[in-house]
C-alpha cells in the first residue's frame, strides 16, 4: 500500500465492537493490520492465508528461516495447531496463560510451513490484552502475532514510533495508546523431552517456570 493505513483509537480495557469488526474482517479479506498487545504493538494476518503471512514477511523485511509467533483465543485451537500438547506444556498453560508465555511447540499439519521458518516448530500465546484477545475471537481463528517492527529493529509501545516503512504497507491501525514496554513474554520449547528450554526469557522467569513444572 502506498497510502497511510486508517487509525481507529479504540480502548485498551473494552475495545468497541465495530472497530474490533473492522479489523477482523480486514485479516479475514488477507489484510494485514497492527494493534495492541500488553507490552508492544503486533502486526496481525490470517494464519492460513498464504498470500498475507508471505505479505507480512515482506513487510517486516523478516529472513523466511525466521519463525513467527501466532495467537490463539482458546486452548482447544492447540488441537488443529500442534502435533500434540506434552504435559509439560499443560502445566504451562495452566499457571501462566492468558498471556506472557509463548510456548513452542511441534507444528501440526495445518500450519503453514512458511509460519515456521522450516523449523517444523511454532510459537502460540494466549494473549492477555483485551483488544488482542477479542480481535483473535472476532476472526474466530489464529492471526499471527509478531511484533510491528522492521527485522532487527526495536518493536513499539506507542502507534507514533511505529516506522513508517511498516505502516504504509498495512491496512488498518487499532491505537489503544501507550503500552507497558518492557520485556516481551517469556518464549518456552516444549519440543526437547519433559524439562522446556527458555529460549527467551521475558516477564516471566526462568526459574518461575520451572517451579510450575515442577510443583
Amino acid at each position: 500500500m502506498s497510502s497511510q493505513p486508517a487509525i481507529i483509537k479504540v480502548a485498551a480495557a473494552k475495545p468497541a465492537s465495530e472497530a474490533i469488526k473492522k479489523a477482523a474482517s480486514i485479516i479475514k479479506a488477507g489484510g494485514t493490520i497492527a494493534y495492541p498487545t500488553r507490552c508492544l504493538y503486533g502486526l496481525g494476518s490470517d494464519v492460513f492465508n498464504d498470500a498475507a503471512v508471505k505479505g507480512l514477511f515482506s513487510i517486516k523485511q523478516r529472513s523466511a528461516q525466521k519463525p513467527i509467533l501466532i495467537l490463539i483465543d482458546h486452548i482447544k485451537q492447540l488441537d488443529r495447531l500442534v502435533a500434540h500438547v506434552p504435559e509439560v506444556a499443560a502445566d504451562i498453560i495452566r499457571q501462566f496463560w492468558p498471556g506472557k508465555v509463548t510456548i513452542v511447540f511441534e507444528a501440526g499439519a495445518a500450519v503453514p510451513p512458511d509460519l515456521t521458518g522450516g523449523s517444523g516448530k511454532i510459537g502460540i500465546r494466549l494473549p492477555g490484552h483485551p483488544v488482542a484477545l477479542a480481535l483473535v475471537k472476532a476472526v474466530a481463528g489464529p492471526i499471527t502475532g509478531t511484533s510491528a517492527n522492521l527485522a532487527e529493529r526495536p518493536g513499539c509501545h506507542r502507534i507514533g514510533d511505529l516506522e513508517p516503512a511498516v505502516a504504509r504497507q498495512l491496512n488498518l491501525i487499532l491505537d489503544a495508546g501507550p503500552l507497558e514496554g518492557g520485556r516481551g513474554s517469556t518464549v518456552v520449547d516444549v519440543t526437547e523431552g519433559k524439562r522446556p528450554i527458555i529460549l527467551r526469557e521475558g516477564t516471566i522467569s526462568g526459574d518461575e517456570i520451572m517451579a510450575a513444572i515442577d510443583g
